[in-house]
């Protein structure tokens, strides 16, 4: 479950949240949506009728809203989308970019939309945020979602190269997924500075992120012959020295390939590993 804190409120009639820099290229979340369309693609297709995905905290252009839109609609064609923006410059701006399925508004983590979303995705918005913050605006958030939904909430860096994200439903955070680019990297742990934000003060010895990352770089060494074969080759016998040594990582070659790693959340949440 979602750890308590203290609650997440508003002055009367204002959104819940702080305007963010709205830093965003094109493209940037192509990691985190392949991840939502692929490994949740069942998850997607289950919902009754026209689900709704809210993207929140877009940013300063609209990009990434559009091309989530446009990737769930490749999944599922009655998929609509909500993007919610804290400033409404941002949301002004966007608004000639609406169409049937398309729409943008003013708001935040309260998730100004008349129905319970199927999923939301928060990007590059926490980290901007106190590490004291983040559980009681996943209790917020997740408390919004319909049934069997997904809140998504990480960060990447400035065109996407590495990713790291939280998978969380009703019940609070089930999984952890690293992403990075081949070739953007030496070592896995070098994703570390993209941590979210519940995780990235806690990469220090004794705790249990820490100890995956370090797990992660040592078999990534311990692979390094098939470095001849491609960095491919390579991180799927890193990913998979990892699962039998015991950590609880999930999927399967598939997603490893593309440079995925998912992990239980329980493995990596905040608290004292069991090695330390």
């Amino acid at each position: 479950m979602v750890q308590k804190a203290r609650p997440v409120r508003a002055a009367r009639g204002r959104p819940v949240g702080n305007v963010t820099r709205g830093t965003t290229n094109p493209n940037r979340m192509r990691r985190v949506d392949r991840w939502i369309t692929g490994a949740h693609a069942r998850r997607l297709r289950s919902f009754p009728r026209a689900p709704l995905a809210v993207d929140l905290g877009y940013g300063g252009h609209p990009a990434t809203a559009v091309e989530l839109f446009d990737r769930l609609r490749a999944v599922r064609p009655d998929f609509r989308l909500t993007g919610v923006e804290i400033e409404p410059g941002r949301v002004e701006a966007a608004k000639p970019l609406e169409r049937e399925g398309l729409d943008f508004r003013l708001g935040g983590f309260e998730l100004p939309v008349e129905e319970r979303p199927a999923l939301v995705r928060a990007f590059n918005v926490l980290r901007q945020y106190e590490e004291t913050d983040v559980p009681a605006i996943w209790e917020l958030v997740c408390s919004r979602l319909a049934p069997g939904g997904l809140f998504i909430e990480g960060t990447c860096d400035e065109i996407g190269r590495r990713a790291a994200w939280v998978a969380l439903d009703g019940g609070g955070p089930r999984t952890l997924s690293l992403a990075a680019r081949f070739g953007s990297f030496e070592r896995p742990s070098d994703v570390a500075e993209r941590l979210p934000k519940a995780l990235i003060h806690r990469n220090v010895p004794g705790e249990r992120v820490n100890a995956f990352l370090g797990a992660l770089d040592d078999a990534w060494l311990a692979s390094a012959p098939l470095a001849a074969f491609g960095t491919r080759q390579r991180w799927i016998a890193m990913v998979r020295a990892a699962k039998e040594a015991g950590w609880p990582v999930l999927h399967g070659p598939t997603r490893w390939r593309l440079g995925e790693l998912t992990v239980e959340w329980d493995a990596v949440a905040p608290g004292s590993s069991s090695s330390s």
